[in-house]
């Protein structure tokens, strides 16, 4: 078995152990509603943290609009479910849903993205802040998605089972992107935009394409959340949850997609364990952030990602040309 298979080998069976890990203690009872929620919410917030991950870690580009995305998914994938569903067995409707939900905030990023990405840095910031604010007002003001009261009703069709694997077919996906030719494109208009114009890089292609795919994995974790909470409130996609899931990708590092995954887990985990001080949940965020920008300005991994597999297997797979990230 050649190095290349081997890492996918190991990767698999690690994935497949946690499932059944997991899966087993859910249903013998030891991880009771409580916890199984929060692990489900972990899993919402790792698609959240992996697709911002594109745009901001990957692509360079700060965006401030990301609850904005999965509120489009959300509520286009509890409308679909609650006016056309009647009748579908319950995965294909959620599978149904999940892509409308994330078609449509796909849609979105491309009209966003078209003009948005010809500015940078701050101005790029301030317009997905303002894309994110004009989303949250009209789901308060339109009569469709139940007005500031939201929308009730939503079918409960996510489980741990379907949020795991949505998860991990996600987190594939964004991590054999930049793996490959494409993803290096997209690498390098992060390291100098002008040099990789230069070199026939498609830039203006590669950055609508990428935020583009990261509103359509927002839009489907967003379908996963509301199909979970079975209700949607409007304020609950404000400028201080978008701001939340760029946290996670600081603190795990923009650029790294298992730092992402880490940061998931420990902010997901944090807010539970603190409770009883959830007042001063955001000022604990601070510290955190001024802590990590003191000691470890580039985030917990910064660029790199986080592997089971010996130094010297990934120089031989480096030897052999087949990447090995370090």
């Amino acid at each position: 078995m050649n190095n290349r298979k081997k890492r996918y080998a190991i990767n698999t069976a690690l994935v497949l152990a946690l499932f059944v890990v997991l899966n087993t203690l859910i249903s013998v009872g030891v991880i009771d509603m409580y916890y199984e929620g929060i692990i489900m919410m972990i899993g919402i917030n790792i698609i959240l943290a992996t697709s911002l991950n594109l745009t901001t870690g990957f692509l360079g580009q700060l965006a401030l609009g990301h609850a904005g995305f999965m509120a489009v998914g959300a509520y286009a994938s509890a409308l679909f479910t609650l006016n056309a569903g009647a009748g579908l067995p319950d995965i294909l409707l959620l599978v149904i849903s999940l892509l409308i939900g994330g078609l449509m905030a796909g849609l979105f990023g491309v009209v966003v993205g078209i003009p948005a990405l010809r500015l940078r840095g701050d101005y790029l910031g301030i317009i997905t802040l303002g894309f994110g604010e004009m989303i949250r007002v009209l789901l308060i003001n339109l009569e469709i998605t139940g007005g500031p009261l939201g929308l009730r009703g939503i079918y409960p069709l996510t489980d741990f089972t379907n949020i795991f694997w949505i998860m991990v077919i996600v987190v594939v996906v964004i991590f054999s992107l930049m793996n490959s030719r494409h993803g290096r494109s997209i690498i390098s208009i992060r390291e100098n935009e002008i040099a990789a114009d230069a070199v026939g890089v498609p830039t203006e292609f590669y950055k609508v394409f990428t935020f583009a795919l990261s509103a359509f994995f927002a839009g489907v974790a967003g379908g996963l959340f509301a199909h979970y909470m079975m209700v949607l409130d409007p304020k609950k996609f404000n400028f201080m949850f978008s701001i939340e899931i760029l946290v996670i990708v600081v603190l795990g590092g923009m650029g790294s997609i298992t730092g992402s995954i880490i940061a998931a887990i420990i902010l997901t985990v944090l807010p539970e364990l603190l409770r009883d001080f959830s007042d001063y949940r955001l000022l604990i965020y601070a510290v955190m952030l001024l802590g990590i920008m003191l000691f470890k300005p580039s985030g917990l991994l910064g660029t790199k990602e986080f592997s089971f597999i010996r130094k010297r297997d990934k120089e031989d797979m480096k030897t052999e040309g087949l990447g090995g990230e370090e």
